[in-house]
């Protein structure tokens, strides 16, 4: 006799990832000791530290929250929707939740038995795989769990993997010390004696310097200090520093960028706390291309443009990779921006070389849209402008003249690199937007004293500004006059607003997705301006409401909204989580399309991918509620 609701499980599962390796034999009797649980909205599922039931959990209908406690608070992980899986600690690693689950709606759960799926799950590597890569992107250490055994030990993804890059980086506990008063002949003698190229010199265990070989060498050997100088004499300091547990990435980056060799690890990440250890870049040796601090190497070595473009092409394929592991987009756009970033640097270092004379006076690199609020995965068109130092006016016409000039070569280089020129000429080799500190002052006093359509329209690509390259002071003072400038015309948030809520819905009276109605993309959903756009204007005229600064990520502005804004905590948070999803959809798109991912066509998409698409919209609902509210927009 048939089992009909083990059928219907059964061909509800069969569609993800991973019980779709499995055999049609396999995947049924998993479906017959399925249990279905339905959960109203705000029910807890299981607590944090609770001990684990035994099953490991997949959303059928409806979509379940995920949170840890941060300060006596809750703060929300992940959101999971149809077909995600979660509860997988206890499959995993036998242990107990570390994590609480709740309902977000009304939701109904099958719970897969641990004991019976877990044989089934060893015997097919694809599903032992996505498991392990499905748990490591959401757990702090999976390398330790692995190396424990506590992992399964038939997960076959190599251990120089990128994935490892975002997990802690191991760091040595047992440091070479000395005070400041020792005499570098017998900082030199303890170095030998341990065999190591570093030695920290402390005072009351908080490193005040740090001696390495190169040190010996520079200082010593060519007859700049004597050996019974005191090691004060020859220390580098201050010691670069970081906090407990930095990511392999995170800790490689630091010293790329500090062109150091060796990063202390202190209580608190300054010099004025307690010295945990050390991290050396030998300890740390990238075993593959592909890695992002290899790359920024590259960026860093690079002589020519092609190089460059060479870089950005590893940058795609890292990406994709990324992707791949899904692993969340706040680590991938982190990571993958800073390379994107370094880039753009060694672009307008190398047509500075190119240029006959130094820059007449200071001046800032800043990147606009998607890289100015640092959300640019694939490649896209180019939007950036030049501030400079205010000259006398005699002056002005040509030192404008040769950041002009300057400008041409960076764009002509970043085009060749693979981004194109901006259609509406939004470059800083435009007169328009290569100005004085003062210029710009005007300009921005202007749109936002006399809104009109056009500065609506440049309003969402130039308030979404950030620094690059150059003087940081020129961009705090544009920043600063943007704001106080702001305070006095309040009206002008409300002007934001009312554009902010402008945006096509993405869905129809009848939940249906709403298309193009002609042109080149006809019958195609625009995933750009009407599910992405209404979130980033929400939360760039919330951010400048609340003056925000040096946060212009849209999901990071809309998690600090949550913070400031307790009453509003969860619909800020939804946004968050819906952005990143929608973005990283986009992203997946535009990989398996060879474009930039806005238009999609639906017939391409699964079911499954429909509702996931589906509820990222209703926080698009709910934002633009709270912006018709605050600002009286009825």
């Amino acid at each position: 006799m048939k089992n009909t609701i083990a059928e219907r499980v059964a061909d509800f599962l069969k569609d993800y990832p991973p019980f779709q390796f499995l055999s049609s034999s396999s995947l049924l009797k998993i479906s017959g000791e399925v249990q279905v649980l339905y959960y109203e909205k705000d029910k807890a599922i299981f607590k944090e530290g609770e001990k684990n039931t035994g099953i490991f959990y997949v959303v059928k209908d409806g979509a379940v929250r995920l949170s840890r406690t941060e300060e006596n608070e809750p703060k929300i992980v992940d959101i999971c929707d149809e077909g995600d899986l979660f509860g997988l600690r206890p499959l995993i690693t036998k242990e107990d939740y570390e994590l609480s689950a709740s309902a977000n709606e009304e939701t109904i759960l099958y719970g897969i038995p641990i004991d019976l799926f877990l044989p089934i799950a060893l015997e097919h590597k694809e599903v032992s795989n996505f498991l392990i890569a499905s748990f490591a992107s959401n757990v702090q250490d999976p390398y330790s769990l692995e190396e424990s055994g506590k992992l399964f030990t038939e997960y076959s993804v190599e251990r120089n993997s990128e994935i490892f890059d975002l997990q802690k980086a191991k760091y040595s506990k047992n440091i070479l010390t000395c005070t400041p008063e020792t005499l570098i002949k017998v900082a030199a003698s303890k170095m030998s004696h341990r065999n190591v190229g570093s030695i920290i010199v402390t005072e009351d265990n908080k490193p005040r310097g740090i001696i390495t070989n190169k040190d010996l060498r520079d200082k010593i050997a060519t007859g700049a200090f004597d050996i019974t100088d005191p090691v004060t004499q020859i220390m580098t300091r201050p010691v670069r520093c970081f906090h407990k547990d930095p990511t392999v990435a995170q800790a490689q980056l630091i010293m790329l960028k500090n062109d150091i060799s060796h990063l202390c690890i202190t209580e608190d990440g300054t010099p004025d706390s307690n010295l945990l250890g050390l991290i050396t870049e030998h300890d740390i040796v990238v075993s593959f291309a592909n890695n992002p601090v290899v790359l920024m190497k590259e960026v860093k070595l690079a002589k020519r443009t092609k190089r460059l473009r060479n870089v950005r092409l590893k940058v795609s394929q890292l990406l994709k990779k990324y992707l791949a592991q899904n692993l969340p987009l706040s680590q991938i756009l982190n990571i993958l921006n800073e390379v994107n970033y370094a880039i753009t640097v060694r672009v307008i270092e190398l047509s500075l070389q190119k240029m006959e004379v130094s820059p007449p006076c200071k001046f800032a690199w800043l990147a606009l849209g998607s890289q100015g609020r640092k959300e640019q995965l694939l490649l896209t068109d180019q939007d950036h402008a030049i501030v400079f130092e205010n000259v006398a006016p005699e002056d002005y016409e040509a030192t404008q003249t040769y950041f002009i000039k300057l400008a041409r070569h960076i764009t002509r280089s970043l085009h060749k690199i693979g981004y194109d020129y901006c259609p509406a000429d939004m470059m800083a080799s435009n007169p328009r937007w290569c100005q004085s500190l003062q210029e710009w002052k005007n300009q921005y006093d202007i749109w936002i004293k006399d809104p009109t359509p056009e500065s609506q329209l440049l309003s969402a690509i130039f308030f979404d500004y950030s620094y690059v390259y150059g003087d940081t002071e020129l961009v705090t003072r544009l920043s600063d006059n943007i704001l106080d400038t702001l305070d006095q015309n309040n009206m002008f948030y409300r002007v934001m607003a009312k554009d902010a809520i402008r945006s096509p819905s993405p869905l129809g009276f009848f939940r249906q997705f709403l298309v193009e109605e002609d042109g080149e993309h006809k019958d195609f959903f625009d995933i750009k301006s009407r599910a992405l756009m209404p979130l980033i204007d929400a939360a760039r005229v919330l951010s400048l409401h609340h003056k925000l600064r040096n946060i212009n990520n849209t999901a990071a502005r809309f998690e600090r909204l949550a913070e400031i804004e307790t009453n509003n905590k969860e619909i800020y948070e939804s946004c968050s989580y819906a952005f990143k999803a929608l973005l990283k959809f986009r992203t997946r798109q535009g990989i398996l399309h060879g474009d930039s991912g806005r238009f999609i066509e639906l017939a391409t998409l699964s079911k499954a991918e429909k509702l996931k698409l589906k509820r990222c919209f209703k926080p698009i609902q709910d934002i633009q509620e709270i912006l018709t509210v605050r600002y009286q927009l009825k």
